[in-house]
């Protein structure tokens, strides 16, 4: 009987472990399969550029090398590991390898949730959880370092709250987590921002005796954190470089990722915020002063910026998993006759190595037959084409445009480096684009001395250059339009020259 009941529970610690496993390989496989979800923002195309470069010269940007108008002017890379990364995933022309390699960061991202919810949530509870977290985040999953440095975002906040749920500190083996973090992508700034409220949740619960010791321990776990995350290239600089693009002002209220969240239309977020809600309310879910103060933080952040809805989906349950596993009952807590068999590892390598082998076969195949390509509406390739053979040096496009151009060793009016150009600059940019006033387009245009345009066919200010003196349209097609300076316009500029001579 002792021994039926062993083999029990042995077959299903074994099965519960391998269900991380299992999920996360399901995960990449589902990204793979869809991978050109994935291959939609362009600035995927100039982050792999960069990791290119760094490739190339053997070193760190320290100036901006790929546009016109901050050709020279300091710039770092918060990314750097992460586009190299990329880069070497990247084939001319072959985008199977960041696919690849971004639908393996969302699998383990997963797998991780998985393993850390296991001790608090049943098994089908956090599956749902998981593929609840998964709809919330698609829309910000694309080929870029965020998306690498996700697994290892969950993995370094899962471990300071498994730290605080046991009103212990920190392991000292989360700080590599720090540096990698820091080295793959600058939202590393917000794990050195969660470390004082978890670490909170930890002291709030111990005994009075206990407070002021563990309170060091945190603080000096905090000090350790920022000292690992300066272990980059750039040193210090780069936690000042992550920060500064929290200092654009207006202009985040502009940029899509960094947009708040809007209710005017009934979206999947609005509809979850509203069901945790009513479901804490109907279950009647009590929860600790510093657990309500993390839990009002990230809602905070997913609401200013859409970006951190992810950040929520993500790490909002493991703050909510132990409350809700003392309160609801959807742990399962081994006997503790048995807890020696709860572990067996080499069942789970032999496993794990199965899933590696299986999903590595199942890649091969499938890359084999279906090549990925990136989205079609930010690489106008016959402007592009245009543009070169007339030899445009100057040429003012749209954001989106700017990642393609950058591909092509073009230098740049703007890309996706908003931190870069600077609030007032980009500010200027979306005003010229919806062409509100034609008089600052056309200062804008002098004062770069831009020669062409490429812009998108729908664009205020491809329609205004169509009835401007001066311009005229050399090219269009469903993606792109080009203007350029009419000969009328070179002639006028060439007396002027010649006059001030």
């Amino acid at each position: 009987m002792s021994i039926s009941i062993t083999n029990s529970v042995i077959s299903r610690s074994v099965a519960r472990g391998l269900i991380p496993l299992c999920a996360g390989a399901g995960v990449y496989l589902f990204f793979l399969s869809a991978g050109e979800i994935l291959l939609r923002d362009s600035d995927s195309i100039w982050q792999i550029k960069v990791g290119q470069w760094i490739l190339e010269h053997g070193a760190m940007p320290v100036t901006d090398v790929f546009s016109f108008t901050r050709y020279g002017e300091p710039w770092i890379s918060s990314s750097w590991l992460s586009q190299v990364l990329y880069a070497i995933a990247y084939g001319p022309g072959d985008w199977a390898g960041p696919v690849i390699l971004s639908s393996l960061a969302i699998g383990a991202t997963v797998a991780i949730f998985l393993h850390l919810l296991d001790p608090y949530i049943d098994p089908a509870r956090t599956i749902m959880l998981a593929a609840l977290a998964l709809l919330l985040s698609t829309t910000h999953m694309f080929a870029r370092p965020h998306v690498l440095a996700l697994p290892v975002l969950l993995a370094f906040l899962g471990g300071l709250m498994a730290a605080a749920d046991r009103r212990t500190h920190p392991s000292w083996f989360l700080l590599p987590l720090m540096t990698l973090w820091a080295n793959l992508h600058g939202g590393f700034v917000l794990g050195l921002a969660l470390i004082g409220p978890i670490g909170l949740e930890a002291v709030w619960h111990v005994e009075p005796c206990r407070r002021l010791r563990l309170a060091m321990r945190w603080g000096l776990f905090g000090l350790a954190a920022i000292a690992a995350s300066c272990l980059t290239p750039y040193g210090w600089n780069s936690l000042v470089g992550a920060m500064k693009i929290l200092s654009l002002g207006k202009l985040l209220s502009l940029i899509w990722e960094w947009m708040p969240v809007d209710f005017s239309t009934f979206s999947f977020f609005e509809a979850t915020l509203l069901g945790l809600i009513g479901v804490a309310f109907y279950r009647k879910l009590t929860l600790s002063v510093p657990r309500i103060l993390l839990l009002l933080g990230l809602i905070w952040m997913a609401l200013t910026h859409v970006r951190n809805i992810e950040v929520f989906a993500f790490v909002a349950p493991l703050v909510l998993a132990k409350p809700i596993a003392e309160q609801w009952g959807t742990g399962e807590v081994a006997d503790s006759r048995f807890e020696e068999t709860r572990s067996v590892p080499f069942i789970t390598i032999l496993a794990a190595i199965a899933i590696v082998v299986g999903g590595w076969t199942t890649t091969k195949i499938f890359v084999a037959q279906h090549p990925f390509m990136f989205l079609r509406s930010v690489t106008p390739v016959a402007a592009v084409d245009l543009l070169q053979q007339r030899q445009a040096r100057r040429v003012f496009s749209t954001a989106p445009f700017g990642g393609y151009m950058v591909s092509r060793d073009m230098k740049v009016f703007i890309d996706g480096r908003a931190e870069l150009y600077g609030e007032q600059y980009v500010l200027d940019y979306f005003d010229a684009t919806e062409a509100r006033n034609v008089g600052q387009l056309l200062n804008l245009l002098d004062k770069y001395q831009i020669d062409a345009t490429l812009l998108n066919p729908t664009s205020p200010a491809g329609y205004a250059l169509d009835h401007v003196k001066g311009w005229k349209r050399l090219y269009k097609d469903d993606l792109a339009v080009i203007h350029v300076r009419s000969d009328e316009t070179k002639t006028s500029e060439l007396r002027g020259a010649m006059s001030s001579n």
